[in-house]
């Protein structure tokens, strides 16, 4: 736990979100065990016109990385087989390819092994439970399963009337207040919510540096909305999800912690709300099925998704 008074605030967030032993001391999953049978059931029902808005980036070399993150490579494609003739000349040919990316390269979600800090990762478990040979030992993010429930898009730059919020802009509770009421719906349990800052117009447009840095993001005080709402999971169109340089100078990362050491919220990175949130702005409908899947990787802390909004 940082030790400077001036993160006391950090300090009183964490006791009042922490969901260590909710779900039982074996509880890998957090907040997902938010989405039962009954939230699955009601998010169908969000389904009217059936149009689809695909949120995941393209993998690809230019990709969103800049190489602020070290080790944290853009997705590089290679083929390996082109239309190679297995079984002799003449038959049936095949083509195969492969790809090496940092697992949190693009779109992703944060696992709970992502972060820790006191030496504890979530639900009181020790940090070296990850380990360079197995990853995560628990909490991997092939514990995650199946992630289909109802998704709720919080516009924040729409609420603040510009495309893209300001790089300094701290996304607070009073913020998502207003998108929610702004938006005629009301965030409930099971939920996930895609918070939209803008940012994202920086990379689509092409430019990767203004996307990385500086960045709008969610402020130190929002955890405790998703929380009392019982959210299962929270992502945006930011890189560093939160905002970023940090609002409280040294406490770097502070939303990380709470949301997936103290509550146990996985967190999504550089989601493309753009066209959901044209969408959204025209017909008025801000919540719809989402199924957002990471991708099962054993171990892992971490793992790209192609997410996909269904109205």
């Amino acid at each position: 736990m940082p030790a400077p008074a001036e993160f006391d605030e950090f300090r009183d967030i964490a006791k009042r979100v922490n969901n260590w032993g909710r779900w039982g001391a074996d509880d890998e999953i957090g907040t997902l065990n938010l989405i039962t049978p009954e939230v699955v059931r009601a998010a169908a029902s969000c389904v009217r016109t059936g149009k689809r808005f695909q949120l995941g980036l393209p993998l690809q070399q230019q990709g969103v990385q800049t190489g602020m993150i070290p080790g944290r490579v853009n997705p590089l494609h290679s083929m390996v087989a082109l239309n190679y003739e297995m079984f002799g000349p003449g038959a049936i040919a095949t083509s195969d390819d492969v790809a090496t990316l940092g697992l949190q390269a693009a779109t992703h979600w944060d696992g709970l092994g992502h972060v820790s800090h006191g030496g504890r990762i979530y639900n009181n478990r020790p940090a070296d439970s990850i380990n360079a040979q197995e990853g995560a030992t628990r909490s991997g993010i092939e514990k995650v399963g199946p992630l289909l429930t109802r998704g709720v898009l919080l516009d924040i730059a729409r609420l603040h009337g510009v495309g893209r919020l300001p790089g300094d802009h701290v996304v607070t509770p009073e913020d998502l207040d207003a998108a929610e009421a702004q938006a005629g719906v009301t965030v409930r349990a099971g939920d996930v919510v895609l918070v939209r800052t803008g940012q994202m117009q920086f990379y689509l447009g092409g430019d990767r540096d203004a996307y990385a840095f500086p960045s709008p993001g969610l402020g130190l005080r929002c955890p405790e909305w998703f929380h009392a709402r019982d959210v299962a999971a929270v992502a945006n169109d930011t890189l560093t999800f939160e905002i970023f340089p940090p609002e409280v100078d040294g406490l770097y990362l502070p939303v990380h912690a709470l949301d997936l050491v103290e509550m146990g919220m996985m967190q999504g990175q550089n989601w493309n709300l753009e066209a959901l949130a044209a969408d959204c702005a025209q017909d008025g409908v801000h919540a719809f099925l989402l199924s957002a899947a990471p991708e099962p990787f054993v171990g892992g802390v971490g793992a790209p998704v192609a997410p996909v909004a269904v109205k």
